[in-house]
């Protein structure tokens, strides 16, 4: 399935944008002796150019933003990342030729803030000790306070980000798989990724169970919200009903998890570790199926953190 037809003349005009999805799917054997009638299949996302799964729904929230004349010349592209989405603004911020400013929390890695910065983007920190949510509170009130400066984005809310899956990520899955799938295996960072998913693939067939995979509160997960207390932010674009299962993973299971898959060839970072974590559970439940996750992007991200102590 192509892009939407608004951001096609803008490829064109950015063909260095072009280098965005076409990721190959490739199979984990790591349960295979335990688990014979288990196939597990992982989207290798870290081969976007931008090195994670978030390419996809920032190129098409910019571009889209630039085709309806939302994001217009000498705007700033404004929002809160984790880090990885940081990258994407930052990246094809430049690309498109805007500034872009990203609020992102002080433990974020430092291989991803220097990459941030190395694209020129603006980086203002918040507390990580008030949680990602605090993040999220100070990008709305830096638009609140100067509106005609910025373009906020607001990944959390806005509806190109889960179009992004919806179009590219899950369609090339169901022609990768040829339609042949049980289980799909995500997480929940803005919604997107679960929400597009979920709407294409269920299309396909009802019988798919999507398996959401939700962190700690603290340390956390890096890319991935907490859900279910009365103080976490739901994400706007979050469709709760496409959720069939919740499967609470911790920092430290995720951890070793990276360990297992560094061991087997596959160096992912921890929010890819907890996704495998979240099939592994399933599938030893199971007993059988044909499970499909992400592997957002690559351990190389956390040297600096303690996955890799």
């Amino acid at each position: 399935m192509p892009w939407d037809p608004r951001i096609e003349p803008l490829l064109d005009r950015y063909p260095a944008l072009r280098a965005v999805g076409h990721t190959p799917l490739v199979p984990v054997s790591l349960f295979r002796d335990e688990l014979p009638d288990v196939a597990v299949l992982a989207k290798m996302e870290s081969l976007n150019p931008g090195g994670s799964l978030k390419d996809r729904p920032v190129l098409r929230m910019l571009l889209g933003a630039l085709a309806d004349g939302r994001l217009r010349p000498g705007m700033t592209v404004l929002d809160s990342s984790s880090g990885n989405a940081g990258i994407a603004y930052a990246m094809i911020g430049q690309i498109i030729g805007l500034p872009v400013e990203i609020v992102i929390p002080d433990n974020a890695s430092a291989e991803r803030t220097k990459r941030m910065r190395a694209h020129g983007a603006r980086l203002v920190l918040t507390d990580a000790m008030l949680g990602y949510d605090e993040a999220l509170r100070e990008v709305r009130r830096r638009y609140e306070a100067d509106p005609d400066r910025y373009f906020f984005c607001d990944q959390y809310s806005n509806e190109d980000n889960w179009r992004a899956h919806y179009e590219t990520t899950a369609a090339e899955i169901l022609e990768q798989t040829a339609g042949r799938i049980t289980h799909v295996v995500a997480g929940v960072g803005t919604g997107g990724t679960v929400t597009g998913l979920g709407r294409r693939l269920k299309e396909h067939d009802p019988k798919i169970r999507l398996v959401c995979v939700i962190p700690d509160v603290f340390p956390g997960i890096e890319g991935l919200k907490p859900l279910g207390h009365p103080e976490d932010i739901v994400p706007a674009i979050l469709d709760e009903s496409m959720i069939d299962e919740q499967v609470q993973v911790t920092a430290d299971e995720a951890y070793a998890m990276c360990g297992r898959l560094a061991r087997a060839g596959f160096f992912v970072g921890q929010s890819s570790g907890a996704y495998l974590v979240g099939v592994e559970r399933v599938a030893r439940r199971e007993r059988h199926g044909r499970f499909v996750t992400l592997f957002n992007d690559l351990g190389e991200r956390y040297f600096s953190t303690r996955l890799w102590d």
